[in-house]
């Protein structure tokens, strides 16, 4: 393990996210009266570095984005959070944005989402971002952006001795040497069942879904169930973390971002991986309780007094 110096860097992309309410989504053809809409701040890994740095991180972000309005807005968010932005502004290629749906009644989202400029984050802008990688304590990446970019920040990772988070979100199929570049692995029950080929109903499938990831070349699988929590599964621990309902769920968009980044930020700070996990399942559960992704990330304070209950 790196001595932990409370850095994170986190590799994906931002996105905009437009966010509709309704009570349903339309059928094709049909136009349909939503009951709210709201423009705010996206992308998984965008997502996951506000997220981290609002949890108590020192936190570096690497992606590509646009030369143009939203851009622009990404750019300001991240400096009011404090984040070290290591972005390229691509001159011909948009900011990433994304389409949600929410449920009104559930909360209960779906989403597209089109990377822009990110679709073309490459080896070699991670490389370009060598030394921020290298020095911090956790590395974290997904699969929003190309898997080329995901695996070189990997191995960079891995070679300087930082700890690598891989989120793999939202699932397609991947190289497998990412699998032993992945000191933990972040599914939640949907993706380690395509990863997997083991459907999830129960937390006893989570750690057959768990053994096969071990047996990939992973360190540590923590796959999140949702309101059941998450299952943290190693050769040295199979330990459910409790999710923590806090009030009514708002909106889901978001949760496993938050869950990854308080993870993330714990693991930086030296937490040991079980109160890491706890101290990421109390970040999603506040986060489910707010409208938005990253408007809904809690900051540190919160989720230490939600753990202290």
């Amino acid at each position: 393990m790196p001595i932990p110096n409370n850095r994170v860097a986190v590799l994906g992309i931002f996105a905009a996210d437009l966010t509709f309410r309704a009570e349903r989504m339309p059928m094709p053809g049909e136009t349909l009266a939503g009951s709210g809409f709201a423009l705010s701040l996206g992308g998984k890994g965008s997502n996951q570095a506000i997220a981290a740095a609002r949890a108590g991180a020192d936190v570096t972000f690497i992606s590509r984005i646009g030369q143009d309005a939203f851009g622009d807005t990404a750019l300001a968010a991240w400096a009011r959070d404090g984040i070290t932005a290591r972005v390229v502004r691509s001159k011909t290629e948009p900011t990433g944005a994304a389409f949600i749906f929410v449920d009104q009644a559930s909360g209960e989202n779906a989403i597209i989402v089109y990377p822009g400029a990110a679709l073309s984050l490459s080896a070699e802008d991670v490389e370009a971002a060598r030394d921020a990688i290298e020095g911090a304590s956790v590395f974290i990446t997904q699969l929003e952006q190309p898997i080329a970019a995901a695996k070189r920040g990997l191995e960079i990772a891995r070679a300087a001795g930082v700890t690598t988070i891989f989120n793999p979100a939202p699932y397609l199929p991947f190289d497998p040497d990412i699998y032993s570049l992945s000191d933990y692995i972040t599914p939640n029950e949907t993706e380690a069942a395509a990863m997997t080929g083991v459907e999830i109903n129960s937390v006893d499938d989570a750690r057959a879904a768990g053994n096969v990831l071990l047996q990939r070349g992973v360190g540590c699988a923590l796959i999140t169930l949702g309101a059941r929590g998450a299952l943290l599964h190693s050769a040295r621990i199979s330990e459910l973390i409790p999710s923590f309902p806090v009030g009514p769920v708002v909106e889901t968009t978001g949760a496993g971002d938050a869950c990854n980044a308080g993870f993330a930020a714990a693991l930086a700070r030296g937490l040991d991986p079980a109160a890491a996990a706890r101290f990421g399942s109390a970040t999603a559960g506040i986060s489910v309780t707010r409208a938005g992704a990253a408007p809904s990330m809690p900051m540190r304070a919160e989720i230490e007094a939600l753990l202290a209950r």
